[in-house]
């Protein structure tokens, strides 16, 4: 068990703390400051049982691994990867929530709001979806920087599954929203998640 005390289980498991408290802070402080107080709820730190599942698992992996492989977490030059991307993601991100400003919310929107704009200046004039984005590139570098391999191939999985689904949703009522100014927007720009770029999505699920 020595092996969770080296200097370097104590540097990987000190920076995914650190990401892990900067990100969810950030985002819960981002949300009251642009939508007010009564209008934000414990939720907006994004923590749900299934995500604190997930990362109970990465921590049950790299504890065993850094115990009985420890050699396989001596891959700095992955590592450092892994600490790259959770840079890049969480910019993506807080890039996309800052520039949405009100039009950014935690939870879809079903039904049209006039005060809802179709925002494509900014990171959205390259990407359609940049807080999915992020939090992909986010939440899969941070097993990298672990040197995680069941947990890298596991969260890029789910994440990209549910943002696959998620985007199809949304995009269903932004078309409905924006009609043909959607539309167009869909079509010269990317969705920003792999192989996801739902341009004509026609049913709910």
């Amino acid at each position: 068990m020595t092996e969770i005390y080296s200097p370097t289980a104590c540097r990987q498991l000190s920076q995914m703390a650190i990401a892990i408290i900067f990100f969810h802070g950030s985002e819960y402080l981002l949300a009251l400051s642009i939508h007010g107080r009564s209008n934000v709820s414990l939720n907006s730190l994004l923590i749900s049982k299934s995500y604190l599942l997930a990362m109970l698992f990465s921590l049950v992996e790299y504890v065993i691994e850094v115990t009985l492989f420890p050699e396989l977490k001596e891959y700095w030059a992955i590592s450092n990867l892994g600490l790259a991307m959770v840079v890049i993601g969480e910019i993506i991100r807080k890039m996309a929530i800052i520039t949405a400003g009100r039009a950014f919310t935690h939870v879809i929107r079903v039904h049209y709001d006039e005060r809802h704009q179709l925002i494509t200046h900014g990171i959205y004039k390259f990407i359609r979806h940049p807080g999915y984005c992020g939090f992909l590139i986010w939440s899969v570098g941070t097993q990298i920087m672990l040197c995680n391999p069941l947990s890298t191939i596991a969260f890029a999985a789910v994440v990209w599954r549910f943002f696959a689904k998620r985007i199809a949703y949304e995009e269903f009522f932004l078309r409905q929203f924006f009609g043909a100014q959607y539309e167009e927007y869909s079509r010269r720009v990317v969705s920003g998640v792999p192989f996801v770029n739902w341009r004509s999505t026609n049913v709910v699920n």
